[in-house]
């Protein structure tokens, strides 16, 4: 019977489809009723309460910021007039345009990366090169000939953008590095590399960066101490890497190794058994956990505000820092709620879109 229902629903004219639909699973008893309707009730005060507060009653220019006092919705104002201290930091007001310029480079790689015509080795390596690069220059400057700008003043959504970049870019190759290591038939690789990992993975990502930016320049003599920012960068690599390696085992593990002895026997060598027939079937098995860890990796570059960087986070805070934007920090904390759902909404959105890819071109 409720086979014959569901059929009649779908083949019913889409109004008509709705209102079954409803009658059927929202109204079929009183008690049913008497919750659907007090569910449509207070679902409704809430969506009127949110689009007062952001819509109908707010107020959206800087010039208007007296009016946020009497006003019942969110003041914009502050964003308006605090916007660029959200996306750039410390970074010189006079030279935004570079950081401009720095996250349309790295957004334009990403792009280009998602599109299939370029999953090759070679087009990979060298979209990520120029457009890495492009970013580095143009928010460094001084090997374009333009003014320098170290990276301690660097800030906002362009220091994020470049931390999660540099993260996976280095991350992603080192976890698989440490994958095939942990593979090897030499028992002091094999558990000199699994204890390593173990090691990295048993402590939390704040210890690791804290002992990156603050302990190493302690304990290490000046010529090899470096940059802070590369420091923090290759700790928080490292620490991706070893979680990535995990997720490629998993891959590993589902390739049976009949298909290693098959490249054997083809008198393939261990390079080419691992190009032509393994790694793609590991990189198709691992999908679901390696984007798991590239949207984990873009929400924990927040972490890096307790070491001292002035990432989207901190420079959120300072928007709202003084007497007169201080009523305001929860137009600026949804403002950068925005951003992080953004991104992180993209990511998933394209990793749905590659499983379903790939789940066909495996029938």
């Amino acid at each position: 019977m409720q086979i014959n229902s569901d059929r009649s629903v779908l083949l019913a004219p889409p109004s008509k489809r709705v209102v079954k639909f409803l009658h059927q699973r929202a109204f079929r008893s009183k008690t049913d009723s008497i919750i659907s309707i007090g569910f449509i009730i207070t679902l409704s005060i809430v969506i009127y309460s949110l689009v007062n507060w952001a819509f109908i009653g707010a107020v959206w220019s800087a010039d208007d910021v007296e009016l946020c006092r009497t006003s019942s919705g969110a003041c914009w104002s502050v964003i308006d007039a605090r916007y660029r201290l959200i996306l750039f930091g410390l970074y010189p007001y006079e030279l935004h345009w570079r950081p401009i310029l720095a996250c349309i480079a790295i957004v334009v790689t990403v792009l280009l990366s998602c599109l299939p015509m370029m999953w090759s080795g070679k087009r990979l390596t060298l979209t990520w090169l120029v457009g890495f690069s492009s970013f580095y220059l143009l928010m460094e400057g001084r090997l374009l000939g333009l003014q320098e700008v170290s990276t301690g003043e660097w800030g906002g959504l362009a220091l994020t953008l470049f931390l999660f970049s540099s993260v996976v870019l280095i991350g992603m190759p080192m976890g698989l590095g440490l994958a095939l290591a942990r593979r090897s038939t030499l028992p002091i690789i094999r558990h000199g590399v699994s204890l390593f990992i173990d090691t990295i993975r048993s402590l939390p990502l704040l210890t690791t960066l804290f002992v990156a930016a603050v302990v190493m320049p302690i304990v290490l003599p000046d010529w090899m101490v470096g940059d802070k920012i590369w420091r923090v960068i290759i700790a928080f690599s490292l620490f991706f890497a070893c979680y990535q390696a995990e997720v490629f085992k998993g891959g590993f593990q589902g390739v049976s190794k009949g298909q290693f002895e098959a490249g054997d026997a083809l008198g393939l060598s261990y390079f080419q058994v691992l190009h032509k027939i393994v790694l793609p079937q590991v990189f198709r098995n691992s999908l679901p956990g390696s984007i798991n860890m590239v949207v984990i990796t873009f929400k924990e570059t927040a972490i890096v505000i307790i070491i001292g960087f002035f990432d989207v986070l901190a420079s959120a805070h300072a928007a709202f820092g003084n007497g007169l934007w201080a009523p305001y920090y929860l137009e600026v904390y949804v403002f950068v709620a925005l951003i992080y759902w953004s991104f992180i909404f993209s990511l998933s959105q394209y990793g749905a879109y590659l499983k379903r890819r790939m789940s066909i071109a495996s029938h």
